[in-house]
């Protein structure tokens, strides 16, 4: 069994008391057994020796003067490892990186027993590959400073780390998502991460046993890295008053979300913030519709409990009918089971009531239920009363006016349920705009996705679309790719200021530089423009 205690500073600490994580299929095979053999040994009336081994870990719990301490070691190390050469801090990537690999089958064991179903932990694992892999290290050197001469003055533009950097993860994606701090750290910033009560032992293995030894063999100071298991409330008030705080990683869904980074900005904190998503894929008349199909069908993954999943499908008249009968196949056979399964890749839905709220009003306003729309239980069978989750649901709704106004299609909704808008016949460049401008007025804009087999198509989406952090054409919409972002968009996605996030550059400033020689200060103030043209010389790690 795993036992961790408070990682502050690059020392263990004592905790105050134990979470207990026990393995999701023992919560689907006895879910009141499962709750009372946790709180059992949380509050000491279960010995650890008959825990058996549905346990797989604890993890020790922090106050706010554990955390008070990290914060200050924080900021000791955030001086120093800020002046480190940007090829030493890379390294910490490129460490991590082989790390990611090495330890790839326990880390995906360890999501598994939180209950991410297995193929989508191993998703999970190859987006923390892509996301750090030698093209996407290249890239980010890169964009990291950027050097040029002009007669006796070296000219330089780069970025420089912002300081202490706090990251709260979701509780649907705690370790890929803890796991951004990597890029944090690279841009030569401290980081501290609360590891969520509800799921805490794969964000506190990942960072002890991933980012820490990466840091370690890079010569990073051990104070850079702090991992805390404590409450959200406190700790994100704790962080909003710390004078030693600058930046706030957070995520969450878009009202409190963007409540939260308002009050960033008002404390003097620069929010990064990663909220709901309500993603859109278009499928045009000549795309291959098997492909398309396939790729809707990500949608129900996770029972659609992920932010980077199709949320709406805009599919041309044309061929709105072939489409829909080939993503009911689809869909009817994606099946629950126990996360072990290695064809399982739905999840439970905790609150069905507002999955059944949301579907009930787009059926009155004339959306056509085309399949789904059942509790299952964990084998696949109906259970209106007691199934843990919900058989993935497909909607027709007739023109883009009537989708926009339906809560499924106009907020993210975190369900098995994928709302198909099908618009009016029209002249085919009059439709694309028509599309393009439903894209555009998403409120949110995570990521969007094009299916289609026409250059001229595809050219025309790329010049018309501005919402959101990502574009992908003819492609997995979740799938990851190297040096394109996994995280950032624009609305309410990121809030004010949003794009696609690249933490490495979201957690340091733009600063210039002028090393000069021999230069006379008032001869530089009252001399003419010199040439445009001076000697460029771009310098990465």
């Amino acid at each position: 069994m795993l036992s961790y205690g408070s990682y502050i500073g690059g020392t263990e600490q004592p905790g105050h008391q134990w979470i207990y994580t026990l393995r999701a299929s023992a919560m689907l095979d006895d879910f009141f057994g499962a709750i009372r053999l946790k709180r059992g040994l949380e509050r000491g009336r279960v010995p650890l020796d008959e825990a058996g081994t549905d346990v797989v870990g604890r993890c020790a719990t922090a106050d706010a003067d554990d955390m008070n301490v990290a914060l200050e070691l924080a900021a000791g190390a955030a001086r120093t490892w800020a002046a480190a050469p940007l090829e030493r801090r890379m390294r910490v990537v490129e460490e991590f990186h082989d790390l990611v690999r090495t330890h790839h089958d326990t880390l995906v064991d360890l999501m598994i027993a939180e209950g991410h179903p297995r193929a989508l932990a191993r998703w999970e694992a190859a987006g923390m590959l892509a996301n750090t892999g030698a093209a996407t290290r290249s890239f980010l050197a890169g964009q990291m400073r950027y050097t040029a001469y002009d007669g006796p003055r070296t000219l330089q533009v780069r970025r420089v780390a912002d300081g202490v950097v706090c990251l709260n993860p979701p509780q649907n994606a705690t370790v890929a998502n803890a796991l951004l701090g990597i890029w944090a750290l690279a841009a030569g910033n401290a980081l501290v991460v609360r590891a969520p009560r509800s799921a805490p032992l794969g964000v506190m293995y990942a960072l002890r046993e991933l980012i820490a030894p990466a840091l370690e063999r890079a010569g990073a100071p051990a104070a850079a890295l702090s991992v805390l298991c404590s409450d959200a409330r406190g700790t994100l008030d704790q962080w909003l008053a710390s004078p030693l705080v600058d930046d706030i990683m957070y995520f969450g869904n878009s009202e409190q979300g963007i409540a939260f980074g308002a009050e960033c900005v008002a404390r003097g904190k620069k929010p990064v913030l990663e909220l709901a998503g309500n993603d859109i894929c278009v499928v045009w008349h000549d795309a291959d519709l098997d492909l398309a199909a396939e790729a809707l069908a990500e949608a129900f993954y996770g029972s659609g409990q992920i932010c980077m999943v199709p949320n709406c499908a805009v599919v041309h008249p044309r061929i709105a009918d072939e489409l829909l009968a080939r993503l009911r196949e689809r869909a009817s056979a994606i099946r629950p089971g126990p996360p072990e399964a290695p064809d399982a890749l739905l999840s439970p839905v905790l609150r069905p009531d507002k999955f059944y709220d949301v579907l009930g009003q787009a059926t009155e306003t004339g959306a056509e239920l085309v399949c789904g729309g059942r509790r299952l239980d964990v084998r696949g069978r109906p259970d209106d009363t007691r199934g843990l989750f919900l058989e993935p649901t497909v909607l027709r709704v007739n023109g883009l006016k009537t989708a926009r106004n339906l809560d499924a299609v106009r907020h993210e909704t975190f369900f098995p349920l994928l709302p198909v808008a099908v618009p009016e016949e029209a002249d085919d460049a009059e439709l694309l705009v028509a599309v393009a401008d439903f894209i555009n007025t998403n409120e949110y804009g995570l990521r969007n996705s094009l299916w289609s087999g026409s250059e001229r198509t595809v050219d025309a989406f790329l010049r018309l679309i501005r919402n959101g952090g990502l574009l992908k054409v003819n492609d997995s919409h979740i799938g990851f790719l190297p040096l394109l972002p996994t995280h950032g968009g624009t609305g309410l996605t990121g809030g004010p200021g949003g794009e696609a996030n690249y933490p490495i550059l979201r957690t340091s400033h733009l600063q210039g530089v002028s090393v000069a020689r021999g230069v006379r200060p008032g001869a530089a103030v009252f001399a003419q423009a010199g040439p445009d043209d001076i000697d460029v010389q771009e310098v990465s790690a």
